[in-house]
């Protein structure tokens, strides 16, 4: 519908349900965008730009996206060598970190092209919670959820802005009230969002597909866009080697580089402990 790319596989073991979703969007094309979109199979992925994976098992109600770690370790073990090719692999599955950094083990693709969905939608959740709360466009608060994306997640409060404006320093100069029992609810609604979202209709679909989409758009367009995707966390910053949320410049060949943010040492402390969380999933694979 954004009118980004001019083609898209769909590929899925159930072939007759795919089939009837290539169709569907099919006759959407022509209310938005030229583009041609049809069921193809794994070697069909070698060859894009984008590798959206979205396989796996699907959250289900009163489960935490760590509990899907096996299940769904074990579809990456055989898909991602199947689709991995000249692309970008974009990864979607849950637990998103820990599968990120499964599928650029078993990929064998440089980290910069291996990218996770990360926490893009859980910071778009913390803006649109945040510009509800203070009366603005969501669109002039710059605010990022760090870590994994999950319930470790971190709110880089110390970082964040309206308008160009540190958040506190916009509430004095405003008079708008924003006390710190309104930080805790913002939090804890959007760290929690899937799991509400899940108890009312099974699954999440829009915000996560925007998500994604933005995230295609620009490595697509080369738009060096800093989002809050899930990437290998870089030496200098004393984390660990493993995929986690942090900004980063997004282009043609995915991920240019991390931009570390100046946190407090309690928030630089929560990060830290994300990581650990992140870390131990990992060593309970085996990578």
């Amino acid at each position: 519908m954004r009118g980004t790319v001019g083609e898209i596989v769909l590929v899925d073991l159930n072939q007759e349900r795919c089939e009837g979703e290539a169709m569907d969007l099919s006759h959407a094309a022509p209310l938005t965008n030229p583009v041609r979109v049809w069921t193809g199979n794994y070697d069909d992925c070698r060859t894009a730009d984008v590798v959206m994976l979205a396989a796996g098992a699907s959250q289900r109600q009163g489960e935490t996206r760590m509990d899907l770690l096996h299940r769904n370790a074990a579809v990456f073990s055989e898909v991602v060598p199947r689709v991995a090719g000249q692309g970008i692999l974009l990864v979607a599955t849950n637990p998103v970190d820990v599968m990120s950094h499964l599928a650029w083990k078993i990929s064998g693709l440089p980290a910069e092209q291996v990218i996770g969905s990360g926490t893009v939608l859980d910071t778009a959740r913390f803006r649109h919670l945040l510009g509800k709360a203070l009366g603005v466009d969501p669109r002039n608060v710059h605010a990022y959820i760090l870590g994994e994306h999950g319930d470790s997640e971190v709110a880089a409060w110390s970082r964040t802005t309206v308008a160009g404006v540190p958040l506190d320093e916009f509430c004095s100069r405003t008079a708008c009230p924003f006390p710190q029992f309104d930080r805790e609810h913002i939090f804890s609604a959007t760290r929690d969002a899937a799991r509400e979202i899940v108890s009312r209709k099974g699954a999440t679909y829009y915000a996560v597909a925007a998500a994604l989409a933005r995230i295609t758009e620009a490595i697509l367009h080369n738009q060096h866009a800093v989002l809050s995707v899930s990437t290998l966390t870089p030496s200098a910053l004393g984390l660990g080697e493993l995929y986690l949320s942090l900004p980063a410049v997004i282009g043609r060949d995915g991920v240019e580089r991390v931009v570390p943010l100046p946190l407090s040492s309690q928030e630089q402390s929560d990060l830290e402990g994300s990581a650990a969380v992140l870390k131990k999933a990992i060593d309970e694979l085996g990578y």
